[in-house]
């Protein structure tokens, strides 16, 4: 089901494709700290809370992140957060954002039950 906000997207099985492949997009967890607890991507995601990301603007991000055109997929946990941050973010001048359709609920029931869900 496409998001509300009309972000582009990408699926969990590209984004864990693109994993295998060993290609490396910045990967932006927009999800808040208590919510890694219960699932996480570890060391694949860079985790940008919204709740810091709607105070700090883009200060917040990531320096490989400040590139325009770099490859940023954005994620949450079932995708509708990472798909507003995405929409800003192609609305702030970045080129290659995506959306990670269904978020980290998906990647844990589709790809890997180990990441967590809750």
């Amino acid at each position: 089901m496409p998001n509300i906000y009309g972000a582009p997207e990408i699926s969990v099985q590209d984004l864990a494709a693109k994993f295998t492949n060993g290609d490396t997009p910045i990967v932006l967890d927009v999800r808040e700290l208590h919510e890694l607890r219960r699932a996480s991507l570890g060391d694949r995601a860079t985790v940008v809370p919204l709740s810091e990301l709607a105070a700090k603007q883009t200060a917040i991000l990531p320096a490989a992140a400040l590139d325009q055109d770099a490859e940023i997929l954005v994620m949450c946990h079932h995708g509708v957060r990472s798909a507003q941050v995405t929409a800003w973010l192609l609305q702030q001048g970045w080129t290659n954002v995506l959306n990670v359709a269904g978020g980290i609920d998906a990647y844990a029931k589709e790809i890997d039950a180990s990441v967590g869900m809750y």
